[in-house]
């Protein structure tokens, strides 16, 4: 059935160049119904697999054997959650893209390839076939920008995909050192996961991580490693942005807990204190910056460095000294973090792209009273604002506050320290989307307001639900929390081995 939910979206994909007389319509809703169905075989998954802390769905079949990897697959509390997020932000995607009129069949197989890539990664047990994935993603992603972006768009894909690509050439040097770790060599998750490699090395234990660390950091990205990214979102297409941001980002901090926490426990505890510092300077960045932009595409980008930074101070925190309940608490944060990111910032990139579409630009100094002239517009963009920033009711708050209390809760001054700089950044961020909802939403109207028409149904239907999914994890978490705390015990218990 995994296999089935991975590779349905590739196989309508390609189905679509098989009907060639196909209208734009028709692929649209093609690729919606792709979309809804692969998200129903999550959900179905999802509700098999319970509250189980173990592996279920598993695949496990020879593909080279002489370096003993496998087309090795299965989900747990940290995949599936991320395979839903994956499934239902595609579909979102897909239905915003109802009326685009430009190469819609070629921006639809596109979309399908990445989904299934995207899949892959999540539900990969093999290193070798996570880092097959993970490259592809970048080509796929290239492709949207190039093709269906605006602005420097060429200038902008180039920049991400070579700057991306250098960066899984280094993990894959991280990979290799692993499989010559491991004894016997094998490129498995599962079999590196319970037998740790380098486990007597720590020089050349350090160096792997270091590579890992390095391939991760700048897929997700994190400071100083983030420059690709405002570019990239600024010039994509708004549906390519929602993809980029919401799933995109999330393989390098979940590739951090599925592969360099365990794999490298020693290392990720003699370096803890390092990942907890580049993160807090990721959270503080990430914030000052946005708060500087007038460009509404890029303050949402550097949001985004700012929300993973918190994520990995997490993860950092998890690897320090301290009480193990805190621990696990602050590696569900940030599990859960990488939902709720995926499913907020989603949403006002979409929003964004609306404003683009009316208007051409994403200047917030030349709108202004959009609440008089689009007021469920202006009601979402107010809701995802107050979501990113953490407001209770919302899933931001439910994360964000696990962060805050694992980290802290963890001991040490040094920790409560790092807690207290971590909220700034949420003071900041508040400041920021305050700002933001003064400038465009509030006040008088401004030069190009008198273009911006409320939501179009397509609009509607791809964005309230991942904000209603936002609000009913906020308000009803234990449907997530469920699944995801026990794989945080076992993350926790492996690190500390």
């Amino acid at each position: 059935m995994l296999s089935l939910v991975i590779f349905l979206p590739l196989a309508v994909g390609l189905g679509l160049y098989a009907v060639p007389r196909l209208g734009a319509r028709a692929v649209t809703w093609t690729w919606i119904a792709a979309c809804a169905v692969d998200l129903a075989l999550v959900a179905a998954m999802w509700i098999g697999h319970g509250t189980d802390g173990g592996i279920s769905y598993e695949t496990d079949a020879r593909w080279i054997p002489s370096v003993r990897a496998g087309y090795h697959i299965g989900v747990d509390g940290l995949s599936l959650p991320l395979l839903a997020l994956t499934s239902l932000l595609f579909l979102a995607c897909a239905i915003y893209s109802l009326r685009q009129e430009r190469q819609v069949r070629a921006f639809a197989a596109l979309f399908l390839f990445l989904q299934t890539v995207s899949l892959g990664l999540f539900a990969a047990l093999d290193l070798l076939l996570f880092f097959v994935f993970f490259d592809l993603s970048i080509v796929g992603m290239y492709f949207v920008i190039a093709g269906w972006g605006h602005g420097d768009r060429t200038r902008s894909a180039l920049k991400f995909f070579l700057y991306t690509f250098l960066g899984s050439l280094v993990l894959l040097l991280g990979f290799i050192g692993l499989y010559l770790g491991a004894e016997p060599h094998t490129f498995d998750m599962v079999e590196l996961t319970r037998t740790p490699p380098l486990a007597g090395s720590a020089g050349l234990a350090g160096l792997v991580l270091l590579a890992i660390g390095t391939g991760l950091a700048i897929k997700t990205p994190t400071v100083p490693f983030h420059t690709w990214l405002p570019p990239a979102h600024t010039d994509a297409p708004a549906a390519g942005s929602a993809i980029l941001a919401g799933i995109l980002l999330k393989m390098g901090t979940y590739g951090f807990v599925r592969i360099a926490m365990p794999m490298l426990p020693d290392a990720w505890r003699r370096y803890a204190w390092v990942i907890i510092i580049v993160g807090v300077i990721s959270v503080l960045y990430g914030a000052l910056v946005a708060y500087a932009q007038e460009d509404l595409k890029r303050l949402v980008a550097y949001t985004s460095v700012n929300h993973m930074g918190y994520i990995i101070v997490a993860l950092g925190a998890a690897g320090a000294a301290g009480d193990q309940a805190a621990r696990r608490l602050a590696v569900t944060g940030a599990v859960t973090q990488m939902v709720s990111h995926g499913l907020i910032t989603g949403a006002l990139f979409l929003l964004a792209g609306v404003l683009y579409g009316r208007a051409g630009t994403y200047d917030m100094g030349r709108f202004g009273g959009l609440a008089g002239r689009a007021p469920v517009f202006s009601a979402l963009v107010a809701a995802g604002a107050f979501a990113s920033l953490g407001l209770p009711g919302f899933s931001g708050f439910i994360a964000e506050f696990q962060i805050f209390t694992g980290v802290i809760g963890s001991g040490g001054a040094g920790l409560a320290v790092v807690g207290a700089l971590a909220i700034v950044g949420i003071l900041i961020t508040a400041a920021l989307f305050l700002r933001l909802l003064h400038r465009a939403v509030l006040g008088p109207p401004g030069e190009l307001t008198a273009r911006v028409t409320d939501l179009r149904p397509s609009e509607a239907g791809a964005i309230v639900p991942l904000l209603l999914l936002a609000v009913v994890i906020g308000v009803a978490p234990r449907l997530l929390l469920d699944v995801i705390e026990p794989i945080s015990a076992t993350v926790v218990s492996l690190v500390a081995r």
